[in-house]
């Protein structure tokens, strides 16, 4: 395979960067696997949705940081109330810490790391898209090559040969040199 980019020739098939310039050859590979259509996980909009998994640790980060907060107002109310602090304070202050935490360790262990798909955006039915790659047709090095920004000089074309038989005709009216 070769980089679309830079035209570097990689080692094998499954390099996912290209070795000369960093380009992301992972997903070249799926292009020209599914036929020359991007697959759905590279076709997200703009403004992505966070993913369950994301929603679900900050949630339980959010729940162990309000421990900072949530705790010290309840001793305040639980004291001034005299309502078995002792008792109250203790058990909120693990609530928040413990039940954060295990809030952040369901979401990295159940939850999906994908967003959800907007259901309006894709439809339920497409038909097949006829592939724009012919993946049985062999294809050349120089197509593989990555256009340059300046197109490259042929120095055999700067001085074109008066004639095709020009140089023919005088290799044979040269003189083989005698020994004798």
């Amino acid at each position: 395979m070769f980089c679309p980019q830079c035209g570097q020739q990689q080692v094998s098939e499954t390099v996912r960067y290209c070795s000369r310039c960093g380009f992301l050859l992972e997903a070249v590979n799926l292009v020209v696997s599914s036929g020359g259509q991007l697959p759905m996980r590279y076709l997200q909009p703009a403004n992505r949705a966070l993913s369950p998994r994301s929603k679900g640790v900050r949630q339980g980060a959010l729940l162990m940081l309000s421990t900072l907060l949530v705790v010290p107002i309840v001793s305040i109310v639980t004291v001034n109330l005299n309502i078995f602090p002792e008792l109250v304070i203790p058990l909120v202050a693990v609530f928040c810490f413990i039940g954060g935490l295990l809030r952040m360790l369901y979401a990295l262990m159940m939850e999906d790391a994908n967003p959800p798909a907007d259901a309006p955006q894709l439809a339920s039915y497409a038909p097949p898209v006829a592939p724009q790659l012919d993946i049985r047709r062999p294809v050349s090095q120089a197509s593989l090559n990555a256009p340059s920004w300046r197109p490259q000089v042929n120095t055999g074309e700067i001085r074109t040969p008066a004639s095709v038989t020009e140089n023919t005709t005088r290799l044979l009216g040269k003189e083989e040199p005698k020994d004798r």
